[in-house]
């Protein structure tokens, strides 16, 4: 359920950019892997759960709230203006 929920929100954001294009209305998604937040706690609160869990990604650590706002930035800025439709991975290559 999880994986066909994400699946479904990238697929959301390229019908939206569609649909919303011609007012200039951008969509797209961010996709964070596994970051150190209170949601997440569970899962690396103890050095253990940590090491478990970074050692899946080829950074070997858990990404950190800072390490989004790039992407966030990127999106929200000029830089970004011709970008919609698109969901931008940021998960330490996890997905790689």
């Amino acid at each position: 359920a999880y994986c066909i929920s994400k699946a479904a929100d990238m697929q959301l954001a390229r019908n939206l950019a569609g649909e919303l294009g011609p007012y200039n209305i951008r969509v797209n998604c961010v996709a964070p892997g596994l970051v150190k937040t209170d949601f997440a706690k569970a899962l690396w609160d103890n050095p253990a759960g940590e090491e478990r869990a970074s050692s899946g990604t080829p950074l070997r650590r858990l990404g950190e709230p800072d390490d989004l706002a790039g992407a966030a930035v990127y999106l929200a800025s000029r830089a970004g203006a011709w970008t919609t439709g698109q969901t931008i991975v940021v998960d330490g290559g996890s997905t790689s």
